[in-house]
């Protein structure tokens, strides 16, 4: 499991080191494909498309009456869903800035509009969570294209992954030396609070040193990356909360030792729209 987890880390950064470096149209493709990945796995532990054989109940059986039925892999509202992301991508590749906004709410709309079409096969719940998984995955994802098209955002696109994954390196190392106290025993018994305080600090010190190396506002990256780090733990938590909420152990199996895209995407999800505000507030704006 260590070295499977270990090559398939190693992947993802060679991937990720080329698909951001080209930038353009193929990261937005890239990131249209872990989208729509994500979205299929969310919608799967939302109960509007049948689960994937990793989306497996829990032995203890969760005791709710839930109205959602799923309907196939692939329904009129999930395709919408997609749909939706698809022309949101679209426009962030092409168009221009004022109409990011536009897409993302014609995008809601068709959702809403396909819900309202076949009218009764869906649920509401089935609905909300259609659109939930539009903005949590397609476009919150989309704010590392947004990062990388700023100036000299082929370097501040990395603060994202420093402040996320460096945050959960970190976090683990910190947590195996010192921790004693846990942050959150039922969404994951293994995260400490001295963890979590090693994760922030190190995001942060791992921004300062990169901006040390690229010139760049040294205190600022600083901020960025520890900032980064508090959403990136609040993301895991809470994507932890779902699964456990819906009775999953993975998303998917797509990434072998790691899960599915939302596995080891969690915390990036979360950090992405941070570090592009952060980022021009404290840097592109001096």
């Amino acid at each position: 499991m260590f070295w499977t987890r270990t090559i398939s880390g190693i992947v993802l950064v060679i991937i990720a080191l080329a698909t951001i470096l080209t930038g353009g149209p193929v990261l937005a493709a890239t990131l249209l494909a872990c989208s729509l990945v994500g979205m299929q796995e969310i919608y799967g532990a939302m109960s509007i498309v049948e689960g994937n054989a990793a989306q497996v109940r829990a032995a203890e059986p969760i005791e709710k009456d839930t109205p959602a039925r799923p309907q196939g892999k692939y329904n009129p509202l999930s395709l919408a869903g997609f749909a939706g992301a698809a022309v949101y991508y679209i426009v962030l590749w092409l168009a221009p800035e004022q109409y990011y906004l536009v897409a993302l709410v014609g995008a809601v709309l068709l959702i809403l509009a396909v819900y309202v079409a076949t009218f009764p096969r869906f649920v509401a719940e089935q609905a909300v969570s259609a659109v939930f998984g539009f903005l949590y995955v397609a476009v919150m994802l989309g704010f590392i294209y947004l990062i990388r098209a700023e100036e000299n955002g082929k370097i501040l696109v990395w603060l994202v992954f420093l402040s996320s994954w460096g945050a959960d390196t970190c976090a683990y190392l910190a947590g195996r030396a010192f921790g004693r106290h846990k942050m959150a025993p039922v969404l994951s018994p293994k995260k400490s609070v001295e963890g979590a305080v090693g994760g922030i600090l190190g995001a942060g010190l791992l921004g300062f040193l990169y901006a040390l190396y690229f010139k760049m506002p040294a205190a600022g990256c600083f901020v960025i990356c520890a900032a980064g780090a508090v959403i990136s733990i609040f993301g895991d938590l809470a994507a932890s909360a779902v699964k456990r909420d819906k009775g999953i152990k993975d998303y998917g199996k797509l990434i072998p030792g790691h899960g599915g895209i939302l596995d080891r995407f969690d915390s990036v999800i979360f950090t992405a729209p941070v570090i592009y505000a952060l980022t021009l507030l404290l840097i592109s704006a001096g």
